[in-house]
């Protein structure tokens, strides 16, 4: 596998990343186990998800499985770059979505316990965000 920086970091990412949108929905947690061993076996050490990945299932569906898998122990989140991204409605409330602080910090949280894990290495904003100020989202995402 060959690997490059992270954009202008100095973080080391595997040229292939494995997206999960399918994981839940369309692969069963089985084959997404067995998907993301493989991929780990074939060097892949870049992981992308987010917290409304679900479909039918609800939306944080797809970051339990990941947590579930990573949770066998294992070097499994030593050897991965974990991204996830926040934007997408989680709930049917006026703050469940967007990129306010409150939501970032909230939906930060909540993918932290669904993926199991003390950290993300790379969290994302899904969308733009055009009612929230930019001052607001980037001082949340500088306190994470």
């Amino acid at each position: 596998m060959r690997y490059k920086n992270l954009g202008r970091t100095g973080l080391k990412v595997s040229r292939f990343c494995l997206g999960t949108v399918n994981f839940g929905p369309r692969a069963s947690e089985d084959d997404s186990f067995a998907i993301m061993d493989r991929a780990l076996d074939l060097g892949i050490n870049m992981v992308d998800t987010a917290d409304v990945y679900g479909g039918e299932l609800g939306h944080g569906a797809t970051e339990e499985i990941i947590g579930r898998w990573l949770a066998q122990g294992g070097d499994r989140r030593e050897r991965l770059v974990l991204a996830t991204k926040v934007y997408g409605a989680m709930g049917d409330g006026p703050n469940d979505r967007g990129l306010s602080a409150y939501h970032i910090r909230r939906a930060c949280d909540d993918s932290l316990r669904r993926l199991r894990t003390d950290h993300i290495d790379l969290y994302q904003m899904h969308r733009v965000d055009r009612e929230t100020p930019w001052e607001e989202t980037w001082q949340a995402m500088e306190q994470l």
